[in-house]
């Protein structure tokens, strides 16, 4: 079993070599104008001191719960910028005082029960990838904090061949429950960079989006029904293929990050495995005729699996495309029919806007040429993180979503304040680059990302300076705080300002009627 790191990303068994680091310093140093970095080591179990627990769990409840040091400290942070910092200053300090480990929805009733008691916050666990720290534990009176982990609900509990769609418990991670779903010939299809380490219920509180590009984007769009543990008892939605009985059980738990109660299990539609493909990379030279391109596929009724807008600064530093075009990643697949003639129109559309294409091979040569490259790069940025932070290097990336008609106003002035803030708070401008990660008919989802050398006494303050202003100007334009990162604590400034008050008002009402003593996860989304 694959060991979780203390800090950063992913596993300790996938930790960049020596030689990616070594490539990473070739290029950063040279870039950032530095000679050399004077890198912050990791931080060791023997480094780390965590307070005694403030509260004991009653006998009854002993054998679920862990002062573990180790558990306790995996579970103290998630995976932001902000998290690292406090990791690689040796500052574990808000761990939670237990971790639980609940095997039944009993013991997670239990669990609850003994929280509402007692006034202690109950903050669900899963794979501890979020990036707006929705895992962390909050700040405030609380006599305590215990993690509840729901590593042990890891079944696809049934399969149904028919209707293809199956009942999978939420705490079962992405490469899991699809080894369980491989011999039915289904798949969830909904893959992400946190896939390996991340779970089916927290793809579900915080509604994220997976492998497709269009059509399939949000897991909203998989879910049948889904089943959850509150402290006033269990909520269960009916199963069915799409109702128009009133608002929807399940959109009150989609995206709920735990405010609400557990989510134990949900059905699910499913996809069968494919075995058609097509792909190709598309070369512009033009950043705005590009996302023309992709405007005009995604309004032409193709639906391609994979459509994504790389810009030109994005793309030379992954290596895609030492030219510095910008790439489209485009590619299709059925599990029905053969998708050769849909990605000759959908090729047809890039050259309208001047793109210049490179068809890839078949099933076993996806990964060739720039598409193949970025794909590499894509899949190991997260790891990346870990070696920024240790260098004194800010690192962000925020993703948002914006209608067509909006997007070149609005991609310019998110570009250019950002570029902005960079200089005027760290003195130097930084890299940025865009790129698309999912596409609508009605818009794109531009993800953002931006790195530039900070102070090692000040890298928090600094990117909370930067993190802001770009939060402000996100929200100004009118794009969404977040398309596919969920609120956490992070974003919750400007999701209170996007969200209308009437909303959080009945959000409220209904967190007290299911969480009356305002124990689960507080401080996400709406105040307690």
């Amino acid at each position: 079993m694959p060991t979780f790191k203390i800090q950063g990303w992913g596993y300790e068994e996938a930790s960049l070599t020596q030689e990616e680091y070594q490539a990473l310093d070739e290029f950063w140093g040279p870039f950032l104008g530095v000679d050399g970095f004077d890198a912050t080591p990791f931080v060791t179990m023997d480094e780390i001191e965590l307070r005694a627990p403030r509260v004991a769990p009653p006998t009854s409840l002993a054998a679920l719960c862990t002062e573990d040091k180790r558990e306790r400290a995996t579970h103290a942070y998630g995976c932001s910028f902000r998290d690292n910092v406090q990791a690689f200053a040796r500052d574990f300090s808000n761990s939670p005082d237990w971790v639980a480990l609940p095997k039944t929805e009993d013991d997670i009733r239990a669990l609850l029960d003994w929280c509402a008691d007692t006034g202690i916050a109950a903050v669900p666990y899963g794979g501890g990838t979020s990036v707006t720290e929705g895992a962390n534990m909050p700040d405030g009176d609380h006599p305590g904090a215990v993690s509840i982990d729901m590593r042990h609900f890891d079944k696809v509990l049934e399969v149904d061949e028919t209707s293809r769609a199956a009942l999978i418990q939420a705490g079962a991670l992405g490469p899991g429950l699809e080894a369980q779903l491989k011999p039915y010939g289904l798949s969830l299809r909904h893959y992400m960079q946190s896939f390996p380490m991340s779970t089916f219920g927290g793809w579900i509180v915080t509604r994220s989006s997976g492998h497709f590009a269009t059509v399939y984007t949000h897991i909203d769009d998989m879910i049948e029904n889904i089943r959850t543990v509150t402290p006033s008892g269990v909520m269960e939605s009916r199963r069915l293929p799409g109702s128009g009985a009133g608002p929807s059980p399940d959109r009150m738990m989609l995206g709920s990050e735990g405010t609400l109660g557990i989510v134990t299990e949900a059905w699910t539609r499913l996809h069968a495995r494919p075995v058609h493909r097509a792909s190709a990379s598309v070369r512009f030279a033009d950043f705005y005729k590009a996302a023309e391109a992709v405007r005009m596929v995604a309004q032409s009724g193709l639906y391609p699996s994979n459509c994504r807008l790389i810009d030109g600064n994005e793309s030379r530093m992954s290596g895609a495309s030492p030219d510095g075009e910008s790439l489209m990643v485009l590619s299709f697949e059925s599990a029905d029919h053969p998708v050769g003639h849909w990605l000759d129109r959908a090729l047809e559309c890039c050259a309208d806007m001047g793109g210049v294409a490179e068809r890839e091979g078949g099933e076993d040569e996806r990964r060739a040429g720039q598409a193949g490259r970025w794909r590499d790069y894509f899949i190991r940025a997260p790891y990346y993180r870990e070696y920024f932070t240790g260098r004194g290097i800010l690192n962000e990336t925020f993703e948002t979503a914006i209608t067509w008609d909006r997007f070149p106003t609005f991609h310019a002035a998110v570009m250019e304040e950002t570029q902005q803030v960079i200089r005027e708070t760290t003195g130097m401008d930084g890299f940025l680059s865009c790129r698309f990660t999912h596409v609508y008919p009605d818009g794109p989802a531009p993800y953002f990302t931006w790195r530039t050398l900070g102070r090692k006494d000040a890298l928090r303050e600094q990117y909370d300076t930067i993190k802001s202003a770009t939060a402000e100007t996100v929200n100004r334009l009118g794009g969404t705080v977040t398309h596919h990162h969920a609120v956490g604590r992070l974003h919750r400034p400007w999701y209170d300002k996007q969200r209308p008050d009437l909303f959080a008002a009945a959000y409220r009402a209904a967190k007290k009627e299911l969480d009356p003593n305002s124990i689960m996860n507080p401080g996400i989304l709406v105040d307690s």
